[in-house]
């Protein structure tokens, strides 16, 4: 009985369980005594506390206590969470290394058209790489690689007698070829190689020739990695004049686009060093008397939205320096000359000191010519 007088007096203390199993601490009781009550009552000695029953926790109850333990208690080990990356940057795990990775391999990026020229080039040359002549072939397929004819049309040669090889008439059918023989049609050698035509936008200060006595650069330098075969410069530009020039292992397209009779076209764009007179102009068009005779010029005229001094000039002769050497005449001189046009070829899209292989509408055009 006594028990249940003092439970009555003292009003029992209930903890409560959450689902994370810890227990909320109980809220604690203002006191309503006064305050001088308070030292007296810290005199009194104080009432033993009764033990608490023990309870059992329900099966819920315990499930949460356990799920509970077991996220507290996990054992340490790697950390996999934020750490600082390249930059100072905070990158989760793994991508810390990604990152860093990224960073190191950074490239400049390329442009798209640039990606596509570059492809067309390579794909272009290994087509010419893969199609070098073997030790020995037949005379018809050497004289139609070198791009004179079709192999049917080279058999009708042959039987014709217009073939040479080594000095002496070939009109055998099937005959082999060797590598190291020289043959000859049409008073002209020729090689198995398959032509190939290179537009180059020559820089100034390179040559126009293949090798030169005073290690000079030429512009084979600039072409050494265009083609597997050994190509020649068609035509010279002297080493201060920049622009178009081509070069290919085709002679009869040399021949053709360098002889007189064949009136290739040719436009440069000249800056002197003080404005062009019109009377000089006019002195120009009708022709300036040279060492080798009259120098006919086709078209001569200012160039719109330019000064007085630059002077777009279209020519068909191929004498030497004549583009200089007609001004000069005239007491002036020549600071820059470009050629921007040779043969229906332009220098579009080409930079100073780059190359490309023409297509083949445009060397068929020239063919036509």
């Amino acid at each position: 009985m006594s028990r249940d007088r003092n439970s009555k007096s003292k009003p029992q203390r209930i903890s409560k369980i959450s689902n994370s199993g810890s227990t909320a601490k109980p809220r604690a009781q203002k006191s309503t005594r006064p305050r001088t009550e308070k030292s007296e009552e810290s005199k009194e000695p104080k009432a033993p506390k009764t033990p608490r029953e023990p309870r059992l926790m329900s099966q819920s109850e315990a499930k949460s206590y356990d799920k509970s333990y077991e996220r507290h208690s996990k054992p340490a080990g790697k950390r996999v969470g934020k750490s600082f990356g390249a930059g100072g940057k905070f990158v989760k795990g793994d991508d810390k290394t990604r990152t860093t990775k990224l960073f190191k391999n950074y490239e400049r990026p390329i442009d798209e058209g640039e990606k596509t020229r570059n492809f067309v080039q390579k794909r272009r040359f290994d087509k010419l790489a893969k199609e070098v002549p073997k030790e020995s072939i037949r005379l018809n397929k050497y004289i139609a690689n070198s791009g004179i004819c079709s192999r049917r049309e080279a058999d009708e040669l042959i039987t014709q007698g217009l073939v040479q090889v080594n000095g002496t008439v070939v009109t055998e059918m099937g005959y082999q070829v060797q590598k190291t023989d020289k043959v000859i049609f049409d008073g002209q050698g020729i090689t198995p190689e398959k032509p190939v035509y290179i537009l180059l936008n020559k820089p100034k200060g390179y040559i126009s020739t293949t090798k030169d006595e005073k290690a000079r650069k030429t512009v084979m330098d600039l072409v050494a990695n265009a083609s597997p075969y050994r190509v020649f410069p068609v035509g010279r530009l002297d080493r201060s004049t920049t622009g178009v020039i081509l070069l290919t292992n085709d002679g009869h397209m040399t021949k053709k686009l360098t002889h007189p009779s064949f009136n290739m076209k040719k436009i440069y764009h000249v800056t002197l060093d003080r404005k062009l007179d019109r009377a000089d102009l006019n002195a120009i068009a009708e022709g300036i008397r040279l060492e080798e005779g009259v120098a006919e010029v086709d078209s001569i005229s200012y160039i719109e939205g330019k000064p007085k001094n630059e002077i777009g000039i279209e020519i068909h002769i191929g004498w030497n320096r004549v583009v200089r050497r007609i001004f000069t005449r005239l007491g002036y001189e020549v600071e820059l000359l470009d050629r921007v046009m040779f043969a229906g070829l332009t220098k579009k899209n080409i930079k100073r000191g780059h190359w490309r292989i023409l297509s083949e509408l445009e060397v068929n055009n020239l063919k036509m010519m």
